[in-house]
C-alpha cells in the first residue's frame, strides 16, 4: 500500500471529532430516550478507551508502512482502477467489516474481547469508540491482509474510515431521529433504530444487524431485524453487573473473565 497521506489522516480526525461533538450535543438537547443515559463519567470512560485505541491504530499503521503500492492485488488484476477501483475498494472494506463483526459474535475467543463493547448499559455516541485494545489489535491484524489481498492503498483505508467513523457514531447515538427519516435512511445506511436492536441483551436480537455502514449486507445475508415503536430499548449483557464492570480497569480485565451465560449464540441464520 502507499504511505499514509498525512492530509487525509488529518481530515479523518477532523471529521470524526466534528461528528462526535455534533452528536453529543444533539443527544443532550434532543435525546431519543431521556431515561437511562450514561452521564459524563460514562462518556469520559468510553472516550478514553477510544482515544487510546486511536493512538494504537495510528502507531500500528505507521509501523507497517510503507506497504506495497495500490493496484497490485485482486482489484488491479481485474482492471478496477481510478474511481471504479476506489468505489469497489470501499465496498469490499465494508463487506469485510460485516464479516468481521459476525465472526466476533460467532467465535468465542473473539467474543471475549467484543463483549466490552456490548456490555455498555447506556448506548450513545461514545459507545461507538468503546472497544477493548485487544479487539482493536485483532481487527487491525485481520483488516491489513484483506487490504493487501485486494491491493488497496493506505488512502483507500483512511477514506473508508472517514466514512465509517461518523456513521458508527451516528447509529450508536441517542439522538432523536424521526421514525420516517430513520426508516428511509435505513434503506442505505445503518441507523440508530436498527443498531439499538443489535445492542439488545436478547441473543436473537444481538445476533442481527451486523453492518457498519451500508445496511445492504444485512439484507443480503438475511440478518436484518427491524423493530418499531417508542419503547426505550434495553442494553447491556445478562450476567454482568454494571456496578462492577463499568470501571476502566474492570473493562480491560473483562476478556479474561469466564464468558458464562453472556456469550451469544453462533451467528444468526435467516430472519
Amino acid at each position: 500500500m502507499d504511505a499514509l497521506p498525512a492530509p487525509l489522516a488529518e481530515h479523518k480526525a477532523l471529521a470524526t471529532g466534528a461528528a462526535l461533538a455534533i452528536l453529543w450535543t444533539v443527544e443532550h438537547l434532543a435525546p431519543a430516550f431521556a431515561e437511562g443515559r450514561g452521564g459524563l463519567r460514562h462518556d469520559a470512560r468510553n472516550l478514553l478507551l477510544g482515544a487510546g485505541n486511536a493512538l494504537l491504530v495510528g502507531g500500528l499503521l505507521a509501523w507497517l508502512a510503507p506497504w506495497p503500492p495500490a493496484g497490485t492485488g485482486l482489484l488491479g488484476a481485474l482492471g478496477a482502477r481510478g474511481a471504479l477501483g476506489v468505489g469497489l475498494g470501499l465496498l469490499c472494506l465494508d463487506l469485510w467489516m460485516y464479516a468481521w463483526h459476525r465472526l466476533n459474535h460467532a467465535v468465542p475467543f473473539l467474543w471475549r474481547w467484543h463483549r466490552v463493547h456490548h456490555a455498555d448499559p447506556a448506548v450513545d455516541a461514545s459507545t461507538a469508540v468503546r472497544f477493548h485494545p485487544g479487539e482493536i489489535l485483532l481487527g487491525t491484524a485481520g483488516r491489513v491482509p484483506v487490504a493487501l489481498l485486494l491491493g488497496l492503498g493506505a488512502g483507500h483505508v483512511v477514506l473508508y474510515e472517514m466514512i465509517l467513523l461518523p456513521v458508527i457514531l451516528f447509529h450508536h447515538s441517542n439522538a432523536r431521529v424521526p421514525e420516517r427519516l430513520d426508516r428511509w435512511l435505513g434503506l442505505v445506511v445503518v441507523t440508530p433504530a436498527l443498531h439499538r436492536i443489535h445492542h439488545s441483551p436478547d441473543r436473537a436480537e444481538t445476533d442481527s444487524n451486523y453492518a457498519s455502514v451500508l445496511s445492504l449486507w444485512d439484507r443480503l445475508a438475511r440478518t436484518r431485524r427491524a423493530r418499531r415503536g417508542p419503547a426505550r430499548p434495553r442494553y447491556g449483557l445478562p450476567g454482568l453487573d454494571p456496578a462492577r464492570t463499568e470501571r476502566l480497569g474492570a473493562l480491560l480485565r473483562l476478556p479474561f473473565a469466564p464468558p458464562g451465560p453472556v456469550a451469544p449464540s453462533p451467528a444468526a441464520g435467516p430472519r
